[in-house]
């Protein structure tokens, strides 16, 4: 999961980046970067940490230019210290092209040697991303007359990236001389969309991973990119768009529902706070099945993800709502934190409670999910320190007992709470008097209630179905033996505070 923006305007961009990247934070807290175009020149910008932490005013004056990109990351592939590996990336051959990736290939060590073996590029990192600019490079160069691009050839060429990439990607990327394109993978998982603004001077297009950070900028809606779609605004800001897949099929992440994308964002038509909201009342016909609602005597959300979920479930219930934790914003969401002691420590960091809320009483406790489980026994152990005399916990979402392998960081089994254990043992591991799940057929209607075409999901991380069809025991094992190789932060050279300033002097046409 990380958070990509793409602009093409008609005055400099480099705060508009800025901004829409402090908006999409939430998606990444890894890394951030901003790349711009001022003539035949990139300027590029990236370090390791948060975006206000990362660009100083001396950094943006050195981001010229009308359009450009950014990138907000959150790791998946490769190190998490890793500076070489923060986004965008960039490659001058044939063409000067920067890039920006949100997802995760499922087939990149593959490509990683048919790049060095067939198309003689070298790889230089562990990401995904810098095989996805390659793949995208040479699949222009092929479509390329000479050193000439068209309309035609660049389509041609993302129809090249979807035949050879698997998984999921969602792009941005500038192509030096020629403008912007954006594109998304054949099933649609990573979520982008496009959106307008009208001004004296002409029309100007921003691409984004969620609709929030159209909305906060000034720019209206048009569309999400349909899976498979490419479009491309070239420098006189017209916009071409073009289905690039030969078999798309719509089937987006349904974790983004639930959990990653923010509350006022909408994803291929689909209000997540609506659909948050529809999920607390699948939820508390649950609830009905399994807790007696009189043994209930509040409930509470963990904030703040689950809140819509909670309020809702409460109201079905008939039982009051109220705040019993209060979320300390200046620390990361535990979820992304690396390690599991330091997802420990942080949850104390991060949440303390109103203690008038559980003193005496049996609470419903409320979250979006229970993933490793790390977070709930210690939120669990903070209510009945508080003062409760039970504590129920329910979940807007299913078990998650499988690995996801398109852009979220939880690939191994043995890390998640649920696999290999009953609820009843899971509500044991957590500390919990009862334990609520969501059904995922449940949870699927509440998006599919609101669009009705929208029936496809990927859900792989609940039921272990993934959309791509080339999962199988042998990659999750793979993946899982690379990720317990991963390098921690203290094996990384340097101190992991550098940042990375670049002019890049690029060719519109050949190779530099």
């Amino acid at each position: 999961m990380c958070g990509i923006l793409g602009v093409m305007a008609n005055t400099p961009v480099n705060q508009l980046l800025y901004d829409g990247l402090m908006v999409l934070q939430h998606r990444g807290q890894d890394a951030a970067g901003i790349a711009t175009v001022e003539g035949n020149t990139f300027h590029l910008h990236k370090g390791p940490g948060l975006v206000r932490d990362v660009f100083r005013t001396r950094n943006m004056r050195a981001l010229p230019g009308n359009w450009g990109i950014g990138h907000v990351r959150y790791p998946t592939a490769g190190s998490a210290y890793n500076f070489a590996e923060a986004q965008p990336f960039y490659v001058n051959s044939p063409f000067g092209i920067v890039l920006g990736h949100n997802g995760n290939l499922t087939n990149a060590e593959q490509l990683k040697e048919e790049m060095f073996r067939m198309d003689r590029r070298h790889i230089n990192t562990n990401s995904d991303s810098e095989v996805l600019l390659n793949v995208l490079a040479h699949e222009l160069q092929a479509a390329s007359s000479g050193y000439e691009l068209d309309i035609d050839a660049i389509f041609q060429a993302v129809a090249g990236v979807h035949r050879r990439c698997r998984g999921a990607y969602a792009v941005v990327a500038l192509i030096a001389g020629y403008g912007l394109l954006a594109f998304r993978d054949p099933h649609g998982i990573r979520p982008l969309v496009y959106g307008e603004n009208h001004s004296a001077e002409g029309t100007e297009y921003l691409v984004s991973s969620e609709s929030v950070a159209l909305d906060t900028l000034g720019f209206k809606v048009v569309r999400d990119l349909e899976p498979g779609e490419a479009i491309f605004i070239d420098l006189d800001k017209k916009l071409h768009s073009r289905q690039c897949a030969q078999q798309p099929l719509y089937a987006p992440c349904i974790f983004e529902y639930v959990y990653l994308a923010r509350p006022d964002t909408v994803i291929d038509g689909v209000s997540v706070y609506e659909a948050r909201l529809k999920m607390g009342e699948a939820l508390a016909e649950k609830v009905k099945t399994m807790i007696p609602v009189e043994e209930i005597d509040v409930v509470i959300p963990i904030p703040d993800s689950s809140r819509p979920s909670a309020m809702q479930l409460a109201q079905a219930l008939g039982i009051p709502f109220r705040e019993g934790f209060v979320k300390n914003r200046y620390v990361g969401r535990t979820f992304i934190m690396p390690g599991q002691a330091m997802r420990k420590k942080s949850v104390r960091q991060k949440l303390n409670t109103v203690g008038q809320e559980f003193k005496g009483k049996r609470v419903l406790l409320v979250d979006d999910s229970i993933v490793r489980g790390t977070t709930s026994r210690e939120i669990v152990d903070m209510a009945r320190a508080a003062g409760a005399v039970k504590v129920y916990f329910a979940s807007a979402s299913p078990p998650v007992r499988f690995p996801n392998v398109y852009g979220i960081d939880m690939p191994t089994r043995a890390e998640l709470i649920a696999t290999g254990r009953t609820d009843n043992e899971i509500a044991a591991e957590i500390g919990a008097d009862a334990l609520v799940y969501q059904d995922l057929e449940a949870m699927k209607q509440s998006i599919t209630a609101l669009r009705s075409d929208l029936t496809v999901f990927d859900a792989a991380c609940f039921d272990g179905c993934y959309v791509t069809g080339d999962i199988d025991e042998y990659y999750l094992d793979a993946v899982e033996g690379k990720r317990g190789g991963k390098a921690g932060k203290n094996d990384d050279d340097g101190d992991g505070k550098a940042s990375q300033q670049l002019a890049l002097q690029v060719s519109a046409g050949g190779q530099d």
